[in-house]
């Protein structure tokens, strides 16, 4: 019985030790910068539904137009507290008048307005080119017109002032 609870408590402190739904996407915006916005960068939002705190280094988040193949990726590090919350700032607009609070991650990734997906991944390899759905990620959010989603549907599209 010892032996068990050591292998949890030693499984519980793993840096990529998680299970399905812990760290999700929780917000994509893409008209950062656009005209009518008012912030200046599109974001991806995580959040940790754990009560401990889970290593990011190594993962990424990826993104692709909404019927696309062809991946973009920003690289994750350090992690993300129990309950908390993870900005990944992507690129800027040349409107938008707000910029985002100090993020965890920075990238260049210019996201649609209006539809596109995104996934995060608990690796920081690059999906592979023609691949419409990736079948191995932590999480994806599909918005507007985007093929590839979880749930029923892919979340309605975004706009200048709208987040999914």
């Amino acid at each position: 019985m010892l032996t068990a609870v050591a292998a949890l408590v030693a499984l519980a402190g793993a840096g990529n030790a998680f299970a399905a739904g812990d760290v999700v996407i929780s917000q994509v915006y893409g008209g950062g910068g656009n005209s009518g916005a008012t912030l200046t960068n599109d974001y991806i939002e995580l959040h940790n539904r754990t009560l401990t705190a889970v290593s990011l280094t190594g993962w990424s988040v990826q993104y692709a137009a909404s019927t696309g193949t062809s991946w973009q990726k920003t690289s994750l590090s350090g992690s993300i507290a129990p309950g908390g919350y993870y900005l990944v700032q992507q690129a800027a607009g040349t409107g938008g008048t707000t910029p985002l609070p100090t993020p965890d991650a920075t990238g260049t990734i210019a996201m649609s307005a209006s539809s596109g997906k995104v996934a995060l991944v608990s690796n920081d390899t690059l999906i592979a080119g023609g691949t419409s759905c990736p079948a191995a990620r932590v999480d994806l959010v599909g918005y507007g017109a985007a093929n590839c989603f979880e749930g029923a549907g892919a979340a309605p599209g975004l706009s200048a002032t709208t987040a999914a």
